[in-house]
């Protein structure tokens, strides 16, 4: 009788462990492929190309690698010794131009005031032509000495954006081409972390949800919300090969991997003290309005479960 006993016992207890095996492994499968969440998750900024509009040696750089920049503070100076003169040149072609058109308007007054028979119709729409040519000279000279005045001013190479600049290598003595960047300012307002989630998990994410990002090098999460999914990315299949035929890569007729969708997510509060860096790791999580992970029954098991055995942090937590 107790062997009988012993034995059911055994059976019970066998039976008890597989199912809470069987159990913890689905929740943690749950879990793990079919929760809105990835490891996968970066950092992005925009990053302004300063170009120079005219052409000339650096005589001056302003400011250093990593400094902070306003939108209109200078970075560097071109020599201005060639834009000076332009604009001294243009300015006497302006008065040149000038005392022409003063010359041609008073001509013309005097032969309008004329009887015909003094000036002809002929001769006085001649000298009206002529007036009104030199207007329009001394209108282009002025034009030319406006474009000048701005090259000149172009000397002084002004930051488009309010950020930091990086990986500034100029020094005085290079020589900067018109239309080729020589500087980049990372703009300080742009960042958003892009989240690659697997396609699998897409279906649960919804522009407006809220996340939680959580970066490898702070303790404290940033806080966002979805913006937008990305609705195409490269296919290697479809680039052609030899002869302009598809290149198709080989694979398991059983094994397929999900591909990784970018879901951008602007950042909302970032904690005192976290540094960001454009190309930081961040673990992505789609979050509830209560900052708790958004999860379906077996996952919400799990944090319950996890909260009971380790003193709970309400979902808040994220394992890594």
């Amino acid at each position: 009788m107790f062997e009988r006993a012993r034995r059911a016992l055994q059976f019970v207890t066998t039976g008890t462990i597989l199912a809470i095996a069987g159990i913890v492994g689905l929740i943690l499968w749950d879990y793990y492929t079919a929760a809105p969440w990835t490891r996968n998750g970066q950092v992005r900024v925009q990053v302004a190309d300063i170009a120079p509009r005219v052409s000339g040696q650096i005589i001056a750089v302003r400011v250093r690698d990593n400094q902070f920049v306003h939108a209109g503070d200078i970075l560097y100076e071109i020599d201005p010794f060639d834009f000076k003169v332009a604009v001294a040149s243009a300015t006497a072609r302006v008065n040149e131009r000038q005392a022409d058109m003063i010359l041609k308007d008073t001509q013309e007054t005097r032969r309008n005031k004329l009887t015909e028979v003094a000036a002809s119709r002929e001769e006085k729409q001649v000298y009206q032509a002529t007036a009104d040519m030199a207007k329009a000279q001394y209108g282009e000279a002025m034009a030319a000495l406006s474009q000048a005045k701005i090259n000149l001013d172009r000397t002084y190479v002004r930051s488009t954006v309010t950020g930091y600049v990086t990986n500034l290598i100029m020094r005085v003595g290079d020589f900067a081409t018109a239309g080729q960047p020589n500087v980049r300012v990372i703009d300080a307002s742009s960042y958003w972390v892009d989240g690659y989630f697997e396609e699998t998990k897409i279906r649960s994410i919804h522009v407006g949800d809220r996340v939680r990002m959580d970066l490898m090098g702070f303790r404290e999460p940033m806080w966002g919300h979805v913006i937008s999914i990305t609705r195409g990315i490269a296919t290697p299949n479809a680039t052609p090969s030899t002869q302009g035929l598809p290149s198709v890569d080989p694979v398991y007729t059983w094994v397929r991997l999900a591909q990784r969708i970018p879901v951008r997510v602007h950042i909302d509060s970032i904690p005192p003290g976290t540094q960001i860096a454009a190309g930081m790791t961040t673990t992505v999580t789609i979050v509830g309005s209560k900052g708790k992970r958004a999860h379906d029954t077996l996952a919400e098991t799990f944090d319950r479960l996890h909260d009971a055995l380790m003193g709970g942090t309400g979902g808040n937590g994220i394992r890594n």
